[in-house]
């Protein structure tokens, strides 16, 4: 499989700029339906026929529920349940659907808009590469990958939201309309990973319940495992062999993370009277397993989050971190991100001349694209850690650092101080979970157009590492 930059550098200066600028104007694009979306729903969510507070929200509680949606975190600092209106939470709820579709349908664009101008230019084996990389069957095919990415979401919504329904109407005997809103409401809010639920304590009251939680678990993961991975798995479940990088990337270590997440999570928290210590031995192992599913960023909880030990909120940390895979729901720095630089790692320590992973070798400019994604994010983490500390020290740094790291990751886990927080620090979570979805597409995709035909090269010297 060829290089993408490597190819971009064989093609003639025109085609690059040509590349670049729709590329830029795209992002541009991008961002600016992102704000577009995010002031409208902040006014929508100010007006009173929003909330049940006489004269509506202040302009930092909307604005901060309006990104959280939006961004499909979950975070909150009001009820959502209690604090907002049917109004209120149909603007939460489609906030919710146009932040997780829209970024899925915008990044298909961005790279199905990519394959189209290099095939406008170049030859035959490039228009088979890029098609191989974006897994599309034609070049043009970008309406075609569109619908089946809204199909893909619509199904899989429809599905879970009947099977709440029946849950919620005939065991809880909830009315029809009550019961048909939560299973509407939670299907998307969990296939988007977003979080947010009608309940004061989340999913607490149905730790135990495996026909509430499972198939609410199950759109998270599926939710998470990104677009690309999910199209090949539908087409080629059968033949393993011949799945790409990314999906193999993805399907091998997902649920090494859901299975270590929950005996972590389990092994610390088992005795623990606070969160799981009355339940039975099922209990415990349900409430691990969809605890360590929602750090791959969903942002439901069915234990109490803030009494935990704080290892448990240590390991977490690094969960919400890593969450999906690209092209999807999650946020984080993505699995196949850290999976590169895991590899990379290896191969130096090691010894090894070229990195490798499922028997394919990795592009040097991949290497340097997770490096850069990473230590982007660390930086990120570490400088809004640092502010709000500096805001709200009374806090403490495991809780504010598991907070950053949460709406980063776009996860919308919280220890409980979310609401409690000053208003610089809440500012300070706006714009980390905004970079955290908007971040890693752009940044990523960024990076695959920033080679330039070679002119010249400056002399090699090694300085000393370590």
């Amino acid at each position: 499989m060829s290089c993408l930059p490597g190819t971009l550098n064989r093609c003639d200066g025109a085609t690059f700029r040509q590349v670049h600028s729709s590329h830029r104007a795209a992002i541009v694009r991008v961002i600016a339906g992102y704000t577009a979306a995010l002031v409208t729903g902040t006014t929508l969510l100010m007006t009173p026929a929003a909330t049940v507070a006489d004269g509506g929200i202040s302009l930092l509680k909307a604005l901060f529920t309006a990104t959280s949606a939006l961004s499909v975190t979950g975070l909150v600092v009001l009820d959502t349940g209690q604090d907002f209106t049917l109004f209120g939470q149909i603007v939460i709820v489609c906030l919710v659907q146009a932040g997780g579709l829209g970024v899925l349908l915008l990044t298909a664009l961005l790279t199905a808009l990519l394959a189209l101008l290099l095939a406008g230019k170049a030859g035959l084996r490039l228009r088979q590469s890029v098609a191989s990389e974006t897994k599309s069957d034609a070049i043009g095919g970008v309406k075609p990958l569109v619908l089946r990415i809204t199909a893909l979401t619509v199904g899989t919504e429809l599905v879970v939201a009947s099977v709440l329904f029946c849950r919620f109407f005939f065991h809880y005997d909830e009315p029809v309309t009550a019961a048909l809103w939560d299973a509407i409401f939670h299907a998307i809010s969990a296939f988007n990973n977003a979080g947010f639920g009608l309940r004061q304590d989340n999913l607490v009251d149905y730790v135990a319940d495996p026909f509430i939680c499972g198939p609410i678990g199950l759109a998270v993961i599926l939710g998470g495992l990104g677009y690309p991975v999910l199209i090949e798995l539908v087409r080629r479940y059968r033949t393993p062999l011949k799945w790409g990088l990314t999906t193999r990337i993805i399907v091998v270590l997902t649920p090494v993370l859901l299975i270590g997440g929950t005996v972590f999570i389990a092994a610390i928290e088992w005795n623990n009277a606070a969160t799981m210590g009355h339940f039975d031995v099922w209990g415990k192992v349900q409430a691990a397993a969809l605890q360590s599913t929602i750090t791959r960023t969903a942002g439901f909880n069915s234990i109490d989050i803030s009494q935990m030990h704080t290892a448990t909120w240590f390991g977490m940390d690094f969960l919400m971190f890593i969450v999906g895979g690209p092209a999807g729901t999650a946020g984080g720095v993505k699995i196949t991100t850290m999976a590169v630089l895991a590899a990379t790692t290896w191969t130096e320590v090691s010894g090894g001349r070229s990195v490798t992973l499922f028997g394919r070798r990795i592009c040097r400019y991949v290497h340097r694209q997770a490096t850069t994604v990473i230590v982007l994010a660390l930086g990120w983490v570490l400088l809004a850690t640092m502010v709000i500390l500096l805001c709200d020290p009374r806090f403490g740094l495991s809780r504010v650092l598991f907070e950053v790291i949460s709406v980063f990751g776009t996860v919308g886990l919280s220890t409980g101080i979310t609401a409690d927080l000053s208003a610089p620090s809440q500012i300070v979570l706006i714009l980390t979970m905004a970079l955290g979805r908007l971040g890693p597409v752009t940044v990523a995709s960024g990076l695959a157009l920033r080679e330039r035909p070679i002119r010249y090269e400056l002399p090699k010297e090694r300085p000393l590492i370590g």
